[in-house]
């Protein structure tokens, strides 16, 4: 198949192209700027500007939808705020205009932060009710945008409501195993806040099985079986590395100074459940992922 990905140039994008690549299928990925990537066509677009280089959707069968600027990259001001939605939501609006019929699926990115950046002890499954939080009105508007998308095309839809991908590429592991390495790593906050994730790998086998099979699930909770608190988090991380965890916790309040509303994304608790197959996670154990990745 041919397959388009948006953000197919970032940290899920470029491996879940690898892979794509290696199981015979085309991939296309949509770029804010020219580049060169071996075996990929990269066509330019810009939807603020509304630029799409011409042919970009020729032949197109299954657009993955992953563009959007970085939940944790800076402070949520007013404006940073609008500039997360408007990257998820008028990109694939921009997007719309210009799929062709070849087109039959959408495999739309989406967050665990659909149910709400802070669940407490929650256990939260794909039938759970949304959060009301900026994370929860961010996702919300996400897949609403991904479902209008798919309506309008008479397409096949998978959203993938994916949780803190565990990866050495970026994201959260290298921020937390960077100060343990240093022999200063310690919990965040209460350290008993729920985390819900997911190996890089395991992460792109669910969006390629979605890819293939779209008609399998709707809405995929892509986390590990095995959630695990912020705390056992930092202890393993220590353990994996052979370094020890002393530091008395990061008080919550410190890290609401520094990062405001935020700081949920590091003290909110985000228990989520996994509709996917224990026996399709190559990595559902914590200490295993943590020793392929780190080790």
């Amino acid at each position: 198949m041919l397959i388009l990905i948006t953000g197919g140039t970032g940290l899920i994008g470029s491996l879940l192209s690898k892979n794509l690549l290696a199981r015979g299928h085309k991939v296309r990925v949509l770029s804010r700027r020219a580049k060169s990537i071996p075996q990929i066509e990269v066509f330019t677009w810009d939807y603020k500007r509304g630029h799409l280089q011409a042919g970009a959707m020729d032949g197109v069968e299954v657009v993955v939808h992953l563009a959007g600027e970085g939940i944790a990259d800076s402070r949520w001001t007013d404006s940073r705020k609008a500039a997360l939605i408007s990257s998820r939501v008028d990109s694939l609006h921009f997007l719309s205009q210009y799929v062709t019929p070849t087109v039959h699926t959408l495999i739309g990115g989406s967050a665990t932060g659909y149910y709400g950046g802070d669940t407490g002890e929650r256990l939260n499954s794909v039938t759970n009710r949304a959060g009301s939080d900026f994370l929860a009105e961010c996702t919300i508007l996400w897949e609403k945008t991904e479902e209008a998308f798919a309506l309008t095309h008479k397409i096949n839809l998978v959203k993938i409501r994916t949780g803190v991908v565990f990866s050495m590429g970026g994201g959260a592991l290298p921020k937390l195993a960077g100060p343990v390495r240093a022999y200063i790593g310690s919990p965040l906050g209460s350290g008993k806040q729920w985390i819900s994730w997911i190996h890089e790998q395991d992460l792109v086998s669910i969006f390629i099985d979605a890819i293939e099979n779209p008609n399998k699930l709707a809405i995929i909770n892509a986390v590990s079986p095995n959630p695990v608190t912020n705390g056992d988090l930092v202890h393993t991380i220590g353990k994996v590395l052979n370094k020890p965890v002393f530091f008395p916790n990061v008080p919550g309040f410190i890290l609401r100074l520094l990062l405001g509303e935020m700081a949920t994304v590091v003290l909110g608790s985000a228990k989520v459940a996994s509709n996917v197959s224990p026996e399709n996670f190559k990595f559902s154990n914590l200490e295993a992922a943590l020793k392929d990745l780190l080790v």
